[in-house]
């Protein structure tokens, strides 16, 4: 990844990407015809957030106007969602189904917990409304809407003030005429509701996650909608002319225009397009297993890429297992903990805790000068030694080191502990904590930790990768360039993408394969159409297909991809194969001898777009340029401060080794060498770390 700081000049194929954090938006500009890659990074405008991408535009030399592409990833949806500030929202089911969100799947992970509290639904049921009709799993009508009900809904919303509705009838994704005439009719009653239907996001059965799915779009839906419209006023009138692109959970991307109607489908953007950045420097590397670890100011977030593969999902649980509500809809296989930069540590029942709470960037960690007096995991990082106070995002912010100590002394003295101490112990911690997400993703999904290479980005994540990969056993990891902004980097490799599936149940013995043909084919043409229907042009389409399976008796199906040749020959003992190797592979079992059955079918349609290219740095020997080597510096390894030479990253050349403890340090991030570890710089100027120690 090369990257320049002047100014790229007007151009007509400029790609502008923006990723807004909880604590710092990241910025990177391609240009199309010159292959300059430039980035800026500004602090995150809670109150504006506009203002943030604003500024982070200008530091990297570019502006609205001399772009025609604007690629947007943003957590304004899932931190909506999360901290229920939505909208208030009505639902309207069938007769009979209201209760169906409120009651659940009555998870109870923890058995003996009898302070245990289940999922909390975004709707309250005072809110929840049957409407008189019924549809068949077939499809056939049994029971016609009653309109003059659904009328008379619209009214008494009205009259409750209601600010976005979710339609939901059972059995719709078979037949979906009467959410379509629901959706019209209270659409026509009341024109400045948001309004949403459930077969617009989901054609699977299961009526309690699609509830839950329409619910969180339309809670999220005035609020999404109405900021992603002030950002698209804000680059108009900046004299943006070009197209408005919003990254999907998939790591896809698709128009504003979509995003505001279907708005659940960028819950997870932003770290979606991190493990796309991945999965494009594993393809450069030729790396087949690796695991993306972002850590940002508020959280640490991991994916993965398996056999070349960013792996995803055909539905995800939001909140944690335990009181979480899911969502229906395709994303990236992400798990996310509420460690980061940001989050702040404290002591409770003479224990130490750090997150979920973050300081953000209002008013930031004690460190940054801003207001912020609560320790954090970054002044712990500075009382270490291991950020430079006048270093930090390039010398553009000092750090106060004395506002560091005062906030850590708050739970050091408690603890009888000095404030060097109290920031090792935050340190451990936060390296335990984040150590579940890379596990969340590998370990819990039957994959061995040990066999992937752990890729670490965001502001925080060179800072603790090595510390997270030695306490999982990963033997090797890699720093991107550029690793603070690899997210808003990463959109720059994403793809036009819409993901559709229906459930169609059948045995796989005897399942008809021209009936199976003909589904596909209507949903690809869906993707087909969808991308033809955008302002961007891709150079290419490229269609996937996968089938969700489960043994005879079985309740929950595995997803499994498959090659068009299995359709094309329609080969059952192929697919089974297939099957019976993901089953084995997620949970240690599979029955070769028991009959399948396809549950659903899965259709991805992709508009590929051109790539930046990946640019091979200078070569140099095994050691460092003298230019690369700023100074020592007293950092703390093990409880010991000891003297640590100091490397600027930009003077490094292709073959340079470091050996730990060692700090490089680059505008937006710090990569940590602990005793023991040996760094590498590769062809393309990622630093290429064996870890000593892991376990």
């Amino acid at each position: 990844m090369k990257a320049e700081n002047s100014r790229s000049g007007r151009a007509a194929n400029v790609r502008l990407a923006a990723d807004i954090g909880g604590t710092f938006t990241d910025i990177a500009v391609f240009d199309d015809k010159t292959g300059r890659l430039t980035f800026g990074k500004a602090l995150s405008t809670p109150q504006r957030l506009v203002d943030g991408i604003s500024h982070g535009v200008a530091k990297a030399g570019s502006d609205y106007a001399s772009a025609n592409l604007f690629l947007h990833g943003s957590t304004v949806a899932i931190n909506t969602m999360l901290e229920r500030t939505g909208a208030k929202t009505a639902l309207v089911t069938t007769d009979g189904f209201r209760d169906v969100y409120e009651i659940g799947r009555i998870n109870r992970p923890d058995a003996y917990n009898l302070y245990f509290q289940k999922h909390k639904p975004l709707i309250e049921r005072a809110l929840c409304f049957e409407v008189r009709e019924r549809v068949r799993a077939d499809g056939e009508v049994v029971i016609p809407l009653d309109e003059a009900g659904l009328a008379a809904l619209g009214d008494r919303f009205e009259a409750l003030g209601i600010e976005a509705v979710a339609i939901m009838f059972i059995n719709c994704y078979a037949n979906s005429a009467h959410e379509a005439r629901a959706k019209e009719i209270l659409g026509k009653r009341l024109p400045g509701v948001f309004i949403t239907a459930s077969h617009e996001l989901s054609q699977e059965y299961r009526e309690f996650e699609r509830t839950s799915t329409v619910a969180a779009n339309a809670f999220i839906g005035p609020k999404v909608r109405r900021y992603i419209g002030e950002i698209d006023a804000h680059i108009r009138s900046a004299d943006f002319k070009g197209s408005f692109l919003i990254v999907q959970s998939t790591g896809g991307l698709y128009e504003s225009e979509q995003a505001q109607s279907q708005c659940v489908r960028m819950l997870e953007s932003g770290p979606a397009a991190g493990v796309i950045g991945t999965q494009a420097l594993c393809h450069t590397l030729g790396i087949d297993n690796a695991i993306a670890f972002d850590m940002g100011g508020t959280t640490a977030k991991a994916g993965v890429i398996y056999k070349g593969e960013a792996l995803t999902t055909g539905a995800a649980l939001i909140g944690g297992y335990d009181k979480a509500l899911p969502v229906q809809i395709a994303m990236m296989d992400i798990f996310e903990v509420g460690t980061g930069g940001g989050s702040i540590a404290r002591v409770e029942d003479g224990a130490l805790l750090v997150g979920p709470q973050s300081a953000g960037a209002q008013p930031g960690p004690a460190c940054y000068g801003l207001g912020g007096t609560e320790p954090t995991v970054t002044d712990a990082n500075l009382m270490l030694g291991r950020l430079g106070a006048d270093r930090f995002l390039g010398g553009e912010m000092k750090l106060d080191t004395a506002a560091a100590e005062k906030a850590l002394a708050k739970i050091g003295k408690p603890l009888d502990m000095s404030a060097t101490e109290a920031a090792d112990g935050i340190l451990r911690i936060a390296a335990t904590a984040m150590s579940y997400a890379v596990k969340g993703v590998t370990t819990e999904r039957g994959l061995d930790a040990g066999d992937f290479a752990l890729v670490a980005y965001g502001g925080a994540g060179p800072l603790h990768a090595v510390a997270v990969a030695r306490e999982i056993g990963i033997r090797r990891v890699i720093i991107p360039g550029a690793p603070g902004v690899f997210s808003a980097f990463g959109m720059l490799f994403s793809d036009l993408r819409y993901d559709y599936v229906r459930t169609h149940l059948m045995q796989l013995a005897d399942a008809p394969f021209d009936d199976i043909e003909a589904v596909f084919k209507e949903l690809e043409q869906q993707g087909r159409d969808a991308i033809a229907s955008t302002s961007v042009k891709p150079h290419k389409i490229v269609v996937k297909r996968a089938l969700d399976m489960r043994y005879v008796g079985q309740e929950h199906p595995v997803t499994v991809e498959l090659p068009m040749s299995v359709f094309q020959k329609q080969d059952r003992q192929a697919i089974k194969q297939h099957f019976d190797d993901d089953h084995l592979q997620r949970y240690g079992t599979s029955a070769p001898a028991e009959r399948a059955e396809i549950v659903s079918l899965r259709v991805t349609v992709s508009g590929m777009m051109k790539k930046p290219p990946q640019e091979k740095i200078k070569k140099g020997g095994g050691a460092p340029p003298k230019q690369a080597f700023t100074g020592r510096r007293k950092a703390s390894f093990d409880g010991k401060f000891r003297d640590v030479p100091t490397w600027r990253r930009a003077e490094l050349f292709a073959g340079n080794k470091i050996a730990g403890p060692a700090l490089i340090e680059e505008h937006a991030s710090t990569t940590v060498l602990m005793p023991g570890d040996r760094m590498t710089v590769d062809a393309y100027g990622n630093l290429v770390i064996a870890v000593a120690g892991a376990k």
